[in-house]
């Protein structure tokens, strides 16, 4: 596929940064991307481990650019890198894998990027940040017993995160069940429904998401998955449905977001790349998402 991408030199594009291991040992980097390919615990058939490769390569059907004004080119404007993958993080040792990469590059960066991968890899990359509150962008509450892409959540509380410092945005009628959303209302989690979002505006929930994650010590975690969008837009989601969040309501939760400080990491989830479209589209949806917490980034630094 990128073999047939044409060369500009007045038009960059996104992605091929630079290896984490060429950046200096002292430099502050403003984020890393890192792969999580986990697939194995999946409760749907899955070949979301392709999928770290997918979206880096189709990082490059984009240009890095703001279009301001002024202009900005992320990659000139941002120190980046990307740290490749972790290897075999399924399971219980894979867990601890990403749990002490994620803690040595949350060390580093501003803003650790995690490429799922299933929303298993929520839990060990939010626990690696020290995140001391979550917020979810997802058609599901996640909060199933036992140990899958539908667990992340309720092992992360299981395990000392506070509740009430969890925020879950999109969460989508026909999509869950009775018993897990009294879960939710159980714990204190702060459920925004996809019909909330709507009524009440992306600007409003962002606000509120932000504080309610935000207090207390600790960094908040960002866990995108994908499936939160219409099944038209996101068709390599196994679990998306019809009528969920379009691309642009996506895309613009995910930059709000990421201007908060507070954000210290992120992950995007649930896209298989042997299962999209022909053209690619959700798989170039996550890659945009990729961006856009990039420009969430570029908007802390030049308003602080």
């Amino acid at each position: 596929m990128t073999a047939a991408l044409s060369h500009d030199p007045l038009w960059p594009r996104a992605g091929d940064w630079p290896a984490l291991e060429e950046a200096s040992v002292a430099e502050r980097l403003d984020a890393v991307l890192l792969g999580v390919p986990a697939c194995r615990t999946s409760l749907s058939p899955t070949g979301a481990d392709a999928t770290p490769g997918a979206v880096r390569e189709a990082l490059r059907r984009y240009s890095p650019t703001l279009l301001g004004p002024p202009p900005v080119d992320l990659a000139a404007a941002l120190r980046l890198a990307d740290a490749g993958d972790v290897a075999e993080p399924d399971g219980s040792e894979g867990e601890a894998r990403v749990r002490a990469r994620t803690a040595a590059l949350t060390a580093r960066t501003a803003l650790l990027i995690a490429l799922g991968g299933d929303n298993s890899i929520t839990y060990a990359t939010a626990q690696g940040a020290g995140a001391g509150g979550l917020i979810t962008l997802d058609a599901h509450f996640d909060l199933r017993d036992g140990v899958s892409n539908g667990s992340p959540v309720r092992r992360l509380v299981d395990d000392g995160l506070d509740p009430t410092r969890i925020v879950q945005i999109g969460i989508a009628d026909f999509a869950n069940s009775a018993a897990y959303a009294q879960r939710a209302a159980d714990l204190g989690i702060r459920v925004i429904t996809l019909d909330e979002l709507r009524r009440r505006g992306a600007h409003d929930v962002i606000a509120e998401a932000r504080e309610v994650a935000g207090r207390g010590g600790g960094g908040i975690h960002l866990d995108i998955d994908v499936d939160v969008c219409d099944r038209a837009v996101a068709p390599g989601c196994p679990a998306s449905v019809p009528g969920g969040l379009q691309a642009w309501e996506l895309r613009t939760l995910v930059r709000g977001l990421a201007a908060d400080a507070g954000v210290r990491s992120a992950d995007i989830v649930e896209v298989d790349a042997a299962a999209d479209a022909a053209d690619g589209r959700t798989v170039r949806l996550a890659a945009l998402c990729v961006l856009e917490l990039l420009a969430g980034l570029h908007r802390r630094k030049v308003t602080v």
